[in-house]
């Protein structure tokens, strides 16, 4: 140290010679500060001065929320001196040396921190966690944490160039280009490995476990349940249903009061039906209550017997009730033969495991607190079996489960299951017959639903099944009676030597038809040979399929968890596929719980994660801001203005700036253009927001964020649409698709990415006429628009964009049969691409006017779209006649790939989409995809479908002029 530097510091600090010093400062990632800050300056301001130097500094990423650390210096006693207080001036702490250094907090102050943080991520306190008692809640977070910590311990322990690139991949990883000379190069910025003191002491923090609840008691005998034993039929106590002041007298009417709405009993009875269900499958007659007054407070004290034996209940049994009111027989009905359905006015629902988690055989009361029925529908076996935890606006209703032995029961283990199923003779038929017919039950796509003379030969079969057919697992399955033991046993057993199957169509087993444990296992073992780009195309799926867990401890969530930690991009999408619906009820503690697990397994990924969710509360405020102004009757110039000076105020340019876009981790939204962002026009007032290019400011990114609207079925759309792509490149077919990104982050509130330089066709043809009425018909319009953006050396490949695009758009609406098709929902790029956007309506659930279907054709192939693939030519057969033949190689790949679309679209009946809620919506897609057809019988259908869709034409523009006079006339 050079002589007089202390004497020097001491000069400053006691007589102020200088309102500014120079200080440097030492970051916990290795990075070095030097800047001057004023004397009189608070530690507080002296940090954000550090952060927003430090966030042009390589490694900024790694720091964790500023809170996380303290200032260190050398006091003028030559002691080092932690200043917590970051209300004290600079010149009231008078360091030694001007050097700060920047270290991690330690104690409990770091773990309350991220508790905090993790709270306001998943937008639950975990308190609530916490305030549950439950054990299985307990145990399912002691045992996720200890899973995601020890995972971020051993990344931790990777070697510095496996830790950088496991932390900082490539692919996610913002890349700069600049241009020097008309050439473009990289920029390239050199890293020191160095010691991350930040991220070890918050692993170190992490490393407290929650008290486990999983220790068997002492002395505690476990008994299995005895298969051989004599057989018992399952019973269970109804002794009484506790509605909780759900019920009001109304006009001397006695109505059910649900969440806020009303539901009118109609007549004096109650009725509670109960159901014992494997997956779908019931597994013995339902069992009906007897009939009791409606009043606030109405009691059953009844026992319901269940067809079944104790020893043949399955692992997953499930029991599902449903509470309705019964109607009044009539003079006419009381005549009829029929019998009267006693299900009229359902009003609650509610299931239960028969089992708990540790396999127990549950005894004693249990109050079910139950949700309310949609119109006609009873029993719910595809139901939760959480509990509404909405317990003040709903009805409760006790049960009690009996104690069959003086012991606690417990489903029986592996291996007694292999021993029973070892003593059954397995016979072997030889007939060819058989053989034959079997092969013929397989190789039908289609074939869901069996004969019992079918049932019969696919079990006799079994073993031929697994060594020949071993893709037809689920047939198998499905055919399996899961209320014999004996079976049971045989399954799981045969299961056990079954060959992993291709990851895709394993995927089928995940539907909640499937819920035995070891099927899932199974399906689970296959899956993990996904690779990681695979897995990201089918996440949407396996986080809805999540719904269909019985209970929270699951090899479906181990695996997501164990995926996502090990990779950037699966872990943010997986986080805002959960975080978008823990407004959900049903699903709040399971997503809220596997939310908690991954942040702390991915502490490095919060602050980015805490960055997006501010932006957006800022985005759905601005939205907010722009409604009240709407209607208040402003002119949409003033809302527009008011608009851009509120995101100019500094809190909205810090929220909306430099944040990683929700839509794709690997893009920055830099510094929001204020002045060209606007609103756009629809009911909800969407904003549409443009961000300047961090690289180049010349370029823009912009993103629209919708408030009011669900986003779910456009996000489901756009993942086929993609998925189609996908597999017509594999096939060595580019048709050219606009898959652009589409984002749900809650309820209603979602992300859709811009695509640059493309304008709907109404707009085309609105600009191209002087009359709204017959703009449609300007068959001109879309190839002269072309020819403006195209010169002529450029025209020829943007005919053929749009041809190769058309085409895959045409099979791709056709397939997934999507709805209300008007000129301001397809869009062309400038580079001619044709694409379609807003997918409220899809699988064939088409918009209807004054009772007449608006529509008509089966997808859009207009004589407008017909005269750009022809470049202008009425006679140039030989484009058009390419054309059809891109729309039949498309349909007959997708047609190859049916059971896998179908199979995606059946687990995502778990969403709750109004549109994806029946067997009849899969139905129209197995239509479409021909299942069950040979290729020949498929294209012959789809041609048809082609010639009237082009013969039909002329009905969509007359669909399109009315929707043009129509906007124009609001």
């Amino acid at each position: 140290m050079p002589p007089g530097v202390c004497y020097g510091m001491q000069d400053v600090w006691e007589k102020g010679g200088r309102e500014q010093v120079t200080l440097e400062f030492l970051l916990p990632t290795g990075i070095y500060l030097s800047f001057p800050v004023a004397r009189n300056d608070t530690i507080g301001t002296i940090k954000k001065m550090v952060w927003k130097n430090a966030r042009s500094e390589p490694l900024f990423s790694v720091l964790s929320d500023p809170d996380a650390y303290v200032f260190t210096c050398i006091n003028l006693t030559a002691e080092r001196e932690e200043l917590e207080d970051e209300s004290r001036r600079l010149c009231d702490v008078r360091p030694f040396m001007p050097v700060l250094r920047l270290v991690a907090r330690e104690g409990d102050r770091v773990e309350k921190l991220i508790n905090t943080q993790i709270s306001l991520l998943i937008g639950k306190g975990l308190h609530e966690f916490d305030t549950q008692k439950n054990h299985e809640v307990n145990e399912f977070r002691a045992k996720m944490r200890s899973f995601c910590e020890e995972n971020a311990q051993d990344r931790q322990r990777l070697p510095w160039h496996q830790w950088m690139k496991c932390n900082f991949p490539c692919d996610l990883e913002p890349f700069s280009m600049v241009v020097q000379s008309g050439k473009s190069c990289s920029v390239k910025k050199l890293l020191v490995n160095v010691k991350f003191e930040a991220s070890e002491v918050s692993h170190r923090m992490l490393c407290t476990h929650l008290v486990s609840h999983n220790t068997p008691l002492i002395n505690e005998e476990i008994h299995n349940l005895d298969i051989q034993e004599k057989p018992e039929n399952y019973t269970l106590q109804l002794p009484v249903c506790l509605p909780k002041a759900r019920w009001e007298v109304e006009g001397g009417r006695w109505v059910w009061v649900v969440w806020g709405g009303l539901c009118e009993i109609i007549g004096k009875r109650l009725v509670v039906q109960a159901g014992l269900f494997h997956g779908g499958e019931l597994l013995c007659k339902v069992v009906t209550s007897s009939e009791v007054s409606v009043c606030s407070d109405p009691v059953w004290d009844q026992k319901l017997v269940f067809d079944i034996n104790l020893c043949d209940l399955p692992r997953m049994s499930r029991l599902c009730f449903t509470l309705y009111g019964v109607l009044e027989k009539t003079k006419k009905q009381r005549s009829t033969k029929k019998k009267n359905k006693k299900a009229d006015c359902p009003l609650a629902w509610v299931n239960t495991m028969v089992f708990d988690y540790k396999d127990q055989l549950k005894t004693g009361e249990f109050l079910l607190s139950t949700w309310p029925s949609a119109p006609g529908d009873l029993l719910n076996p595809m139901g939760t079996v959480e509990r509404n935890p909405n317990i003040d606006s709903t009805a409760g209703l006790l049960i009690r489960f009996p104690s069959f032995r003086p012991h606690p029961l417990y489903y029986p283990p592996l291996e007694k299951v292999n021993r029973t199923a070892s003593a059954i003779n397995t016979p072997r038929p030889t007939n060819l017959n058989s053989h034959l017919k079997l092969k013929e039950i397989v190789d039908n796509k289609n074939h869901t639903e069996f004969f019992e003379h079918e049932k019969e030969l696919l079990w006799k079969l079994r073993l031929d099944v697994r060594a020949h057919y071993p893709e037809s697992l689920s047939k198998l399955l499905l055919i399996t009676k899961w209320n014999k033991h004996e079976d049971v046993a045989q399954m799981v057993c045969l299961l056990r030597t079954w060959r992993d199957l291709p990851p895709l169509h394993a995927l089928e087993l995940l539907d909640y038809t499937f819920p035995d444990p070891h099927v899932r296992s199974f399906t689970i073992r296959c899956l993990k040979k996904l690779g990681d780009e695979e897995l990201f195309q089918y996440l949407l799926q396996l986080v809805q399929v999540l719904k269909y867990e019985s209970y929270l401890d699951c090899d479906l969530t181990t695996f997501l968890l164990e995926r996502a930690l090990s990779n950037k991009k699966i872990g943010h999408f997986l986080f805002w596929h959960l975080r978008s619906e823990m407004h959900v009820a049903s699903v709040s503690l399971r997503f809220g719980l596997i939310l908690e697990a991954y942040c702390r397994g991915s502490i490095y990924h919060i602050k980015s994660l805490m960055k997006q969710i501010e932006a957006l509360n800022k985005m759905k405020a601005l939205n907010d801001f722009v409604k009240s102004g709407s209607q208040k009757s402003a002119s949409r110039l003033q809302i527009t203005e008011d608009m851009k000076l509120c995101i100019k105020q500094d809190t909205y340019m810090e929220a909306l700036s430099d944040v990683i876009s929700p839509l794709s981790p690997s893009i920055v939204l830099s510094e929001i253009w204020y002045d060209r962002c606007k609103f756009m026009d629809s009911k909800m007032k969407p904003l549409w927001l443009m961000y300047k290019n961090k690289w180049d400011h010349l370029d823009t990114v912009g993103i629209i964020f919708k408030n009011g609207d669900d986003l779910r079925q456009d996000m489901l759309t756009l993942q086929m649409i993609q998925l189609m792509d996908v597999l017509w490149k594999t096939e060595g077919l580019d048709l050219r698709m606009v898959p652009y990104g589409c984002l749900s982050t809650g309820n209603k509130t979602g992300l859709i990415e811009v695509v640059k330089n493309a304008d709907t066709i109404a707009n085309i043809q609105r600009n191209s006429s002087n009359n709204a009425a017959t703009a449609a018909f300007n068959k001109d319009a879309l190839l002269n628009w072309l020819k403006s953006k195209n010169p002529e050396d450029k025209l020829d490949q943007a005919i053929e964009e749009f041809t190769l695009s058309c085409a895959g758009y045409c099979v791709a609406t056709y397939v997934l049969g999507i709805g209300d098709r008007h000129s301001d929902n397809i869009m062309i790029r400038e580079n001619g691409q044709l694409f379609h956007i807003d997918f409220g309506h899809f699988l064939g659930n088409f918009k209807a006017k004054f009772g007449i279907n608006r529509e008509r054709v089966p997808f859009i192939l207009t004589y407008d779209f017909v005269h750009v693939i022809q470049q202008g030519r009425t006679n140039n057969s030989e484009k058009f006649e390419r054309f059809r033949e891109c729309c039949e190689q498309a349909y007959k790949i997708l047609c190859r790939n049916g059971t896998l679309f179908v199979n995606l679209f059946a687990l995502m009946r778990a969403a709750g989409l109004p549109e994806l809620s029946c067997s009849k919506d899969i139905q129209y897609l197995k239509d479409s995809l021909a299942l069950g057809r040979s290729e020949e019988e498929a294209l012959k259908n789809f041609k048809v479908k082609f010639n009237e869709a082009l013969r039909e034409s002329w009905k969509t523009k007359v669909n399109w002029m009315m929707h043009t006079v129509a906007k124009d006339n609001r």
